[in-house]
């Protein structure tokens, strides 16, 4: 039986904060699914300033009735087929080190914070690929390691990335969940919107709810809650943090994707496209790749009248059947791409 580990810093399954979550879950768990044996190691403590999320964690996997066992300081538990292990941010290296001697896995994913020296720790003993999530210092830090192979999310995040002796660049789309097929759902007239922060254009945002008073705006928590700055719009419904986004894409007529920041390949454009609903969006990094022919694509400087004009003659109607034909080739097996970048192959070999 072939074996994975993914490796990281930051959270293991389910407690998610983002997209990089999401997406590394996902393959996890299509790689188990397939019938390898799949560890997901990570920390309890959030990279960026240690925090603790072991309590959030607990509650999760109470509410999801998920038995876990702590020992010491390390929680381990078992997720839609993956074995999860939470540690401290302190042990982490140990706790790598000691999978790496026990299960000897045949392929080791990692990415984000402080990725460079698990890529580093693993790459003698075992073939590893570092996933490219961004095109920040914390996505491309992984390359200082010198993973075997660097898997970019979108071409925009590729054509960005440094060249690295040693890594084969490649790109590695996100997985995605077909939606379950359904009776239709009645569109609100609202739009919708996820994660209203700063990075991820709550400026232009707040500009245009105070313009269109009539239009109704729906808001979802993202990386942290914002809900006090919107507060006072009568026309704005904000929603804490969800983990099935799906009744929200399916009674929203339009998803507004207002980046001032180059995301690299935003998971909520084909998200939201898988269930008829299509973006409007601005220009940067890798938002027009998802977009693809299926959406509006404005300039980030664009003047908030020509987002205004968009949201109010946008025929999502149209549209959306356009993104669900768009959206539905990314959300297709990830296994054959592994075979084509020679991981498959590799781990067939080694497992013999």
């Amino acid at each position: 039986m072939p074996t994975a580990l993914f490796a990281w810093r930051r959270t293991p399954p389910p407690l998610l904060i983002g997209g990089a979550e999401v997406t590394q879950q996902l393959l996890a768990e299509e790689l188990a699914a397939a019938g390898w044996r799949v560890i997901y190691l990570g920390s309890h403590e959030a990279p960026w300033d240690q925090s603790p999320q072991l309590p959030q964690l607990r509650v999760f996997l109470d509410t999801n009735h998920t038995s876990y066992e702590e020992k010491g300081e390390e929680l381990r538990y078992r997720w839609n087929g993956v074995d999860c292990i939470a540690v401290p941010q302190r042990q982490a290296t140990a706790a790598l080190l000691s999978l790496l001697s026990q299960v000897r896995p045949d392929v080791v994913f990692t990415s984000q914070e402080g990725s460079a020296d698990l890529a580093a720790q693993a790459r003698p003993t075992a073939l590893v690929a570092g996933i490219l999530h961004s095109v920040s210092r914390a996505g491309f830090g992984v390359l200082d390691g010198r993973p075997h192979l660097g898997l970019a999310v979108s071409e925009f995040v590729r054509k960005r990335a440094p060249g690295t002796e040693g890594t084969q660049l490649a790109v590695l789309y996100p997985p995605f969940t077909s939606p379950q097929p359904s009776a239709d759902v009645s569109r609100t007239e609202s739009v919708l919107m996820v994660n209203p922060i700063p990075a991820k254009g709550s400026a232009p945002l707040h500009q245009l709810i105070r313009r269109m008073p009539e239009q109704g705006f729906t808001l979802v928590e993202g990386w942290w809650n914002t809900a006090d700055e919107f507060a006072a719009y009568p026309n704005v419904t904000y929603v804490p943090r969800v983990y099935d986004m799906t009744p929200l894409y399916r009674s929203h007529r339009l998803l507004l994707v207002p980046s001032v920041v180059e995301d690299a390949f935003p998971r909520v454009i084909i998200e939201a496209a898988l269930h008829g609903t299509p973006t409007i969006g601005t220009d940067r990094g890798g938002i027009p790749e998802a977009i693809g022919p299926a959406g509006i694509v404005l300039a980030h400087t664009a003047d908030p009248q020509v987002w205004t004009e968009a949201i109010r003659t946008t025929d999502h109607h149209a549209l959306g059947a356009l993104a669900r034909q768009h959206a539905a080739r990314f959300a297709r097996p990830r296994l054959p791409d592994l075979r084509s970048l020679g991981i498959y192959r590799a781990v067939n070999a080694s497992s013999t």
